[in-house]
């Protein structure tokens, strides 16, 4: 099952396209959870939609917790010049930086020019899990694609990592979630970046130093992961800031990033003051 928020007629509404087949979710179900189990008992009785040309917003809206994790694939801990962790290394996210598909990422120029970017997997959390007993595949309720923009002068001049990943539009979702019975294991898909067309970022998530089962579990111990929470799982090599010489993201840069069996997320970056001129 695949599910979207997208505009209809000007509103945001829910979709989920099970098979061949895509209907909208009725009038007041717009919680992507709340749909995936009206869904399950419902599909058949909700009208038929066209996808074709639908404007796709965030399929999440908002998060009780964004937890990220750093250093996650061998390659990219290995051109940042990092020791490699021993265990998961993790930060937190503010909500407020979800943004959605075909936004534009308006980047504050007052305080960065040093932004990246980062293809990660995301991991929805679909219940109530974790404290005394580790979370595991059987919490989640979907994986969709995010992009963990950073702003890596603020990142480093900080030390902590949270503030520079975490300004207004700085975590794009989208452009849609897939519920685990179709996406299949976590750890067999493409993941990739492209900048204005340019490949930048291409491995699998078999990469992955820690996996998505394992990550639950250390992330969810003593921590109780919450239905709607979001696990961003890291990002290959190639992230711009470590390249040589390094390539950040200018202004009007279109930004790709993608997961197999989710589909491409593409944002503008635009640097405010530029914006305004």
């Amino acid at each position: 099952m695949r599910i979207a928020r997208a505009l209809v007629e000007g509103l945001p509404r829910i979709v989920v396209v099970e098979a061949d087949s895509a209907r909208l979710a009725p009038h007041g179900t717009d919680d992507v959870l709340d749909a995936i189990e009206a869904a399950r008992a419902q599909f058949g009785e909700w009208p038929e939609i066209d996808t074709t040309g639908l404007q796709l917003l965030a399929p999440v809206t908002t998060a009780g917790k964004i937890i990220a994790v750093g250093l996650n694939y061998a390659d990219h801990t290995t051109e940042t010049g990092f020791t490699p962790p021993e265990k998961p290394l993790t930060f937190a996210k503010y909500a407020s930086s979800i943004t959605g598909p075909g936004a534009v990422v308006t980047v504050p120029d007052h305080l960065t020019q040093q932004v990246d970017y980062e293809a990660e997997l995301a991991v929805l959390i679909g219940r109530t899990c974790g404290g005394s007993t580790p979370a595991t595949l059987d919490d989640v309720a979907g994986y969709t694609v995010s992009n963990d923009i950073s702003a890596r002068d603020v990142q480093f001049s900080d030390v902590q990592w949270t503030r520079a990943k975490s300004f207004d539009g700085f975590t794009p979702l989208g452009p849609w979630l897939v519920t685990p019975d179709e996406f299949g294991d976590p750890q067999q898909h493409r993941i990739f970046t492209t900048v204005n067309g340019e490949t930048l970022q291409d491995d699998t998530t078999a990469s992955m130093v820690f996996d998505v089962e394992t990550l639950l579990a250390w992330i969810s111990d003593g921590t109780t992961l919450e239905a709607g929470d979001i696990i961003l799982t890291g990002t290959p090599a190639g992230a711009g800031g470590f390249r040589k010489p390094p390539r950040f993201l200018g202004h009007d840069d279109i930004v790709e990033v993608g997961v197999e069996g989710i589909g491409v997320l593409s944002n503008r970056i635009r640097f405010r003051s530029r914006e305004n001129a």
